[in-house]
């Protein structure tokens, strides 16, 4: 495999697609050696295969604000890959997403959904639309016409979208509620559903409880817990406020949480109350965290900075993607943090990942560390096939062990001669090889 040529024909056929194209960069130089240790891979043209989506769709999405205007966005839709299992990604509603963004996350979907061990394939979507300031109705009118032209396009067995950035447990209601109207029938067709029609308990907190239950396996390979250990989190969305609340429960003492204006730092470490504090700000739709050094003694606001510059021993990023560059890695390093959880999807530039593997620090690549959330919308999926409902315990007993398997996988084929384990590479691999495996048996289609 020519890695080089093909990720210089990927440029040429996706120009201006950063995001894209460092997803993909990451995963096949990752994967590079292992493929041509594997001819069968070159041979079937699996890479050059893995890299297009089997589908993609753009469509316009038309709706009438509260004044009666008429506003016009952009709906997607990729399709990325379905060797394993019907598409399976979220929804993210936010003015910055683009074809480059929803192809990364989709391309990452395949990987991260084939470590979960369930069958499900890749895919992702959304719109340009900013459900920030809209009224209930608004965002109402706004879901119905996305859906009114989505809904060609999925179904149970076919694409199941989910939640993402901006599509919380309203927006689902809504999209679920004209896809019911227009399809008449009752099906799992998204996941996140509400807990009387179709949903699973645990679903909202699923992403941020799995990337510590993540964090945990990896602390455990150098004889460490979270016991103790001072942990920053960015973020105040629901896989912060899970990340948060499980590594609390687990001993840790968070210190950090952020939002698009800067990040709190927590002198005593956060508290229930703070945990459920960070829901209120985010429900209330404006996308800040200063409120919390007024509502709460011992909170100190830094207006316009990230987390990584306190001292900390644990990192959760779980924001968005590339918030963490080199400078804000060296810094991490520099304060003695020993291992690096992603929560939300590619949260680390290419170079920060490489300072952290450089230094030997313990580093859970998303899709391996994140994938608690897809891990439980898969469980939704079953339990909605099977017309019945797990209690908190049985998903969470399940949510454990898939991201003690996925850890196991990664750490199989990350694990180096002088013994540090390439998360990266590992999971990248376990991932790459059940689907590659699949497509090979499928044949060429």
């Amino acid at each position: 495999m020519d890695i080089n040529n093909i990720l210089a024909d990927l440029e040429k056929k996706n120009p201006g697609q950063v995001e894209f194209l460092q997803a993909a960069r990451e995963v096949l130089e990752s994967i590079e050696g292992f493929v041509n240790e594997n001819p069968q891979y070159d041979a079937h043209k699996i890479i050059e295969r893995i890299v297009e989506p089997e589908r993609q769709l753009q469509f316009r999405v038309n709706w009438i604000d509260d004044s009666g205007s008429i506003q016009v966005n952009r709906g997607y839709r990729v399709e990325f890959n379905s060797a394993i299992g019907p598409y399976k990604g979220g929804l993210r509603f936010h003015p910055s997403v683009n074809i480059s963004i929803l192809k990364f996350l989709g391309f990452e979907q395949i990987f991260k959904n084939s470590l979960t061990t369930l069958p499900m394939g890749g895919g992702k979507g959304g719109s340009d639309f900013d459900p920030k300031g809209k009224s209930d109705i608004e965002i109402m009118r706004f879901c119905q016409a996305f859906m009114s032209e989505l809904f060609r396009h999925i179904g149970p067995d076919t694409d199941i979208p989910a939640g993402d950035i901006g599509v919380g447990g309203r927006e689902i209601g809504f999209m679920y509620g004209m896809y019911k109207k227009l399809k008449n029938e009752h099906t799992g067709v998204l996941t996140g559903k509400g807990l009387g029609w179709g949903g699973s308990l645990m679903r909202p907190e699923a992403t941020g409880y799995g990337n510590v239950y993540f964090a945990k396996e990896m602390l455990a390979t150098k004889g460490e817990t979270l016991q103790g250990k001072t942990v920053a989190v960015s973020g105040f969305g629901n896989v912060a406020w899970g990340a948060a609340a499980k590594a609390t429960e687990f001993g840790g003492k968070v210190v950090t949480i952020s939002g698009p204006d800067g990040y709190v730092f927590i002198k005593d470490g956060i508290t229930a109350d703070m945990i459920d504090y960070m829901l209120e700000l985010r429900a209330s739709n404006n996308d800040v965290v200063a409120p919390m050094a007024t509502e709460f003694d011992g909170v100190e606001f830094f207006a316009g900075k990230k987390p990584w510059e306190q001292k900390v021993d644990i990192a959760l990023p779980c924001a968005t993607q590339n918030e963490i560059h080199a400078d804000d890695a060296k810094a991490l390093v520099a304060n003695g943090v020993i291992c690096v959880s992603e929560g939300a999807n590619m949260p680390t530039t290419l170079e920060a990942t490489e300072i952290f593997l450089e230094n030997k620090i313990l580093f859970g690549p998303g899709k391996a560390s994140n994938a608690g959330g897809v891990a439980v919308s898969g469980l939704e999926m079953s339990q909605n096939g099977m017309k019945l409902n797990w209690s908190a315990k049985e998903v969470d007993d399940k949510l454990q062990a898939i991201m003690i398997s996925i850890h196991e996988a990664a750490k199989t084929y990350g694990t180096e001669e002088d013994g540090f384990i390439n998360y990266v590479k590992g999971a990248n691999i376990a991932g790459f090889i059940k689907v590659a495996d699949a497509m090979i048996d499928q044949g060429v289609v």
